[in-house]
């Protein structure tokens, strides 16, 4: 069996173009697929796959540690950085999607079978009105408030939003207590029986972080997310300590040394690699295997498309520390149309039981795709009070 080519099919889906990686073998009906979806850096993803496919065409496609080897290695620039990673990652789910289908056998059973029954979803509820979260502090919580009960009125027995606005390197308590009054009115909608996230995007600095983490600390936070710069480890870790709420970070992290070094220093109790940008499966299993020796739970990032999801279950399939998936359902409502998956979804406790197909499961519907080609997504900003440039 040879790989004799390397697609990539690009899907608009509103707030992101969807890149699917489609890999074609010289044996009939045999291809796999994979996702490398990057916002706002698309074209360069879909380049640097080209780049790539000469590394892998002609090769057989189920040696697959040999071929992520050689992409990682063979052009000088280990890795090369996110975009170079997300382009790994994505040929890398679609070479596991073809040993899978050439094997029989779901992916999950590839690396020994499943190790629970279902896997629980949960939703993101968005951010604030930032531009006005000081202002209409009151109406800001009734907003969290509306939109976590409809959360769990949908089935979702866990959530996260992003009820903390951006800061400067240091500021007061407005931003404090705006960000604590957001998550009181969600902890008081739903009860302390459903588990609330907060996600700070990165947002803030170590000592802004630290003030956010312990304010929002009573509120029993089933965890706290990127409460800082995913590079200040030490900020991190310092946040990590002084809180009972576990903190969660990874999604930025784009290969084993850099999560190595983050759970030395105990930067987080909640690992969020993401499969379409550490190196797909190959290094995630890595990672996985080094949160395990750390008793490290994982929580992948995954606000992507369809096959990005599929492919955080079969991997939560196969790992016992693995807790929680993170899932979009309502991004664009054709969403269902240009994927099938394998799992099956219970609506009703938004948990979802085993693929029982080949490889991930997913079958795209290549004519679906091209009904929604590539558009440039909205460049996002965010400037402080200032003038400053902040983080999105």
């Amino acid at each position: 069996m040879k790989i004799e080519r390397i697609e990539t099919l690009v899907c608009h889906a509103r707030m992101r173009n969807w890149v699917f990686v489609k890999v074609v073998t010289d044996q009939p009906g045999l291809i796999g697929w994979g996702e490398a979806t990057l916002e706002w850096h698309t074209r360069g993803v879909t380049g640097s796959i080209d780049d790539l496919a000469p590394l892998l065409i002609g090769q057989d496609p189920t040696r697959v540690e040999h071929l992520w080897q050689t992409m990682w290695r063979q052009h000088f620039w280990h890795g090369g950085g996110i975009v170079r990673s997300t382009a790994i990652s994505g040929i890398d789910l679609a070479l596991w999607d073809i040993v899978g289908k050439a094997a029989n056998l779901p992916c999950h059973k590839l690396w020994g079978g499943p190790v629970r029954d279902y896997i629980r979803l949960y939703c993101h509820l968005g951010g604030g009105n930032m531009e006005s979260f000081y202002e209409t502090r009151v109406e800001e919580s009734a907003r969290f408030a509306d939109l976590a009960r409809q959360a769990v009125a949908q089935g979702f027995t866990a959530f996260k939003a992003m009820a903390a606005p951006p800061t400067m390197p240091l500021e007061g308590l407005k931003p404090i207590k705006a960000a604590e009054a957001c998550v009181a009115g969600m902890r008081e909608a739903v009860g302390d029986d459903i588990d609330i996230m907060v996600d700070c995007h990165a947002r803030p600095s170590p000592a802004m972080g630290l003030k956010l983490a312990h304010a929002l600390d009573p509120y029993g936070l089933y965890f706290f997310e990127e409460p800082c710069w995913p590079e200040s480890i030490e900020g991190l870790a310092r946040i990590n300590a002084a809180v009972a709420t576990p903190i969660a970070t990874g999604e930025r992290l784009t290969h084993l040394a850099a999560f190595r070094d983050l759970f030395a220093q105990r930067g987080c109790d909640v690992c969020q690699m993401d499969l379409t940008h550490c190196g797909g499966f190959t290094e995630a299993r890595r990672i996985a295997a080094l949160a395990e020796a750390h008793r490290i739970a994982l929580a992948p990032h995954n606000p992507q498309g369809p096959v990005s999801t599929a492919a955080s279950l079969e991997f939560g399939f196969s790992q016992p520390s693995y807790i929680i998936c993170e899932t979009v359902h309502n991004d664009v409502p054709w969403r269902s149309d240009v994927v099938q998956e394998g799992y099956t979804l219970d609506k009703t406790t938004r948990t979802v039981r085993p693929n029982t197909q080949p490889g991930l499961g997913v079958i795209v519907n290549e004519e679906e795709v091209r009904k929604h080609p590539f558009e440039q997504e909205v460049l996002q900003r965010v400037n402080h009070p200032d003038g400053a440039v902040g983080d999105w």
